[in-house]
């Protein structure tokens, strides 16, 4: 028999991965809500009743989550896996867990830069609108303007240049960022898929 007469085997073209996860899309939208409905719960809460000082320490607190966790999304997608799993085979606490945030780095950038950075950055300026009007009340149009524009300003320089730094920073020690984040979701209730 000819090699020309023996059956051929259909090349089929290789399969492109899919642009967009529609499960995790699925899952991150719920997700987002509740999230962001929680954290505006607590600033309204906070801010209920406050005066101007403990106003600014939730406007702070609020710029200071989104950093650190703009932080952790970035050590999580500059890490590498290898540098765990010494760690993991000596039983060492958290390191089972950087290593899963390392696999899923997509998905833990997604939820600490996208979810929480932009909750935490829509909260910061709604808070800094409760500031300005606490300022103002009884001010003239101008000073209104001036206050705004200076709360406004305020919030985003120290929300770019935390950022800013927050990067260089969790690039440089990538590692021991999720090494501290491994170690606080050992002791979290939450399951975590070691094969993914």
């Amino acid at each position: 028999m000819e090699a020309s007469d023996k059956p051929r085997k259909k090349n089929h073209p290789p399969q492109k991965p899919r642009l967009i996860n529609v499960k995790w899309v699925a899952t991150i939208i719920p997700v987002s809500f509740v999230l962001s409905v929680v954290m505006s719960y607590i600033s309204n809460e906070a801010l209920g009743s406050s005066g101007t000082f403990l106003s600014f320490v939730v406007l702070f607190f609020f710029i200071a989550l989104g950093i650190l966790f703009d932080m952790i999304g970035i050590a999580a997608a500059s890490a590498t896996e290898k540098e765990f799993h010494s760690m993991a085979a000596h039983r060492v606490r958290g390191a089972k867990e950087a290593v899963w945030m390392t696999r899923n780095a997509e998905k833990v950038s997604s939820i600490c830069n996208d979810v929480v950075g932009d909750i935490c950055g829509i909260v910061s300026g709604a808070t800094g609108a409760l500031i300005v009007a606490n300022i103002t009340a009884g001010m003239d149009g101008v000073g209104v303007v001036l206050v705004s524009l200076l709360i406004t300003g305020m919030i985003s320089a120290l929300t770019i240049g935390g950022k800013a730094a927050g990067k260089g920073v969790a690039m440089a020690f990538s590692s021991r960022v999720l090494s501290i984040c491994g170690r606080i979701l050992s002791v979290v209730p939450v399951k975590l898929d070691s094969k993914k």
